[in-house]
């Protein structure tokens, strides 16, 4: 049987919309160690409310969306940029539009929203950053960077930092939206892939990565460059692979904070040379997986603590990384090594949301599925027919995600009682 078929046979047929009270849309349930669909998969994922969100008349480049929703649940909206140059507030339960900004661009961008401002931060493929007031769209300013903001913003203090796809990383003062300071790096000669990574914070550091694949780190206060100098990953996996020659140097993973032991660490991949931890304080390598090629997203999975004895052992933890060349990874965080990986019978895997202590994506050709983040096993499946490039969302019992023809799904969850 083929790779394609099994994926095939696990994913579930399409089902009927389904009803839901706002309450009970983003109701929690209860979540053990191991969730109880894992003995019973299938029929615990459920289509409810969709609507068609990309303006036909407007659809503008290439058949793609990767805009990734962002869930404001007290106020019961969905933030969502889409290829029509428009940001939508939608209401959580029917999808319908609470307002539409306009920009001259693609938005492409997972909106930031910050709920102590009721304000929205967010990037366009116009080259512009904008802060919109959450309750009714109006634009608060705008501020050009100068080429395609596709990365989440990430708010520091009163300092919002921005990446933008000319590798410059930019901060801007969040209440007026004037220049902090700003570094770039010349971009990499040659073939790239197409994306980039974002922009990290971890105590008053930012980080950033370029598509030259080197790593940098810099003050959060005015952008001076901490390490001694960039990591180069590229010549850090050439150092361990020898003469193997890279044809693509690109670091487009936004790099993820983590802990081994006491140490503060940071995860990112290159596209050819595998996922790496480095110090965060210096740089240095921790450790390397170059068997993971191709990765283009990385996402640390956090499971509950489980029962040991009178007290609750760690939580359980797993590095994912997305490849649409060699699969979905789960990786051990402390050492890098695979303890699972999950094939794609053909296309792209999106990155995945952590959803009811399951991990929820999108294929570009085999619809959505719930992955068991422990072992990669398959839990439940929808092919509706649509391809998925954007990453889901998930909150509570609600998860959304857009397709690649401009259609929003909200989704429910609904794990098998216990005999």
């Amino acid at each position: 049987m083929t790779r394609a078929a099994m994926w095939g046979m696990r994913a579930a047929a399409l089902l009927g919309l389904l009803a839901s009270t706002a309450c009970d849309g983003f109701d929690s349930i209860a979540s053990p160690e191991v969730p109880l669909w894992v003995h019973h998969p299938g029929t615990s994922m459920h289509v409810g409310p969709r609507r068609a969100l990309t303006a036909a008349t407007r659809k503008k480049g290439e058949d793609y969306e990767r805009g990734r929703p962002l869930i404001d649940a007290p106020g019961m909206r969905v933030f969502i940029g889409s290829r029509d140059h428009g940001m939508y507030a939608l209401h959580a339960t029917d999808l319908s539009t609470l307002w539409r900004f306009e920009t001259a661009g693609a938005v492409q961008c997972q909106p930031l929203y910050v709920p102590q401002e009721d304000a929205l931060y967010f990037g366009s493929n116009d080259g512009a950053v904008y802060k919109l007031r959450a309750a009714d769209g109006k634009m608060v300013w705008r501020f050009s960077s100068n080429a395609e903001v596709t990365r989440p913003p990430v708010m520091h203090g009163d300092t919002l930092f921005v990446m933008n796809a000319n590798d410059t990383l930019i901060a801007i003062d969040a209440a007026t939206g004037k220049l902090r300071w700003y570094q770039n790096r010349e971009p990499a000669a040659g073939m790239e892939i197409a994306g980039y990574a974002g922009p990290t914070v971890l105590g008053q550091l930012v980080y950033a990565a370029f598509s030259d694949g080197a790593l940098m780190a810099y003050r959060t206060k005015d952008g001076a460059e901490v390490w001694n100098g960039p990591v180069d990953l590229t010549l850090e996996a050439e150092s361990v692979r020898g003469s193997e020659q890279f044809r693509y140097l690109d670091v487009d993973t936004t790099p993820v904070v983590g802990k081994i032991g006491h140490t503060d660490v940071l995860y990112v991949a290159s596209y050819e040379a595998g996922v790496y931890a480095l110090d965060a304080l210096s740089g240095t390598r921790v450790w390397d997986n170059p068997a993971v090629v191709g990765a283009t997203e990385l996402t640390m999975w956090h499971g509950p603590a489980r029962p040991k004895g009178t007290q609750l052992a760690p939580n359980h933890r797993m590095l994912i990384a997305s490849s649409g060349l060699t699969g979905l990874w789960g990786l051990d965080p402390d050492s890098g090594a695979e303890v699972w990986r999950r094939d794609l019978p053909s296309g792209g895997i999106t990155a995945p949301a952590a959803w009811q202590q399951a991990l929820l994506v999108g294929t570009t050709r085999y619809g959505l599925f719930l992955i068991h983040p422990l072992d990669g096993g398959v839990l439940d499946g929808i092919h509706s027919g649509a391809a998925f490039a954007a990453a889901p969302a998930a909150y509570g019992r609600r998860a959304y995600i857009l397709s690649n023809a401009g259609a929003l799904l909200s989704l429910s969850i609904s794990p098998p009682k216990p005999h």
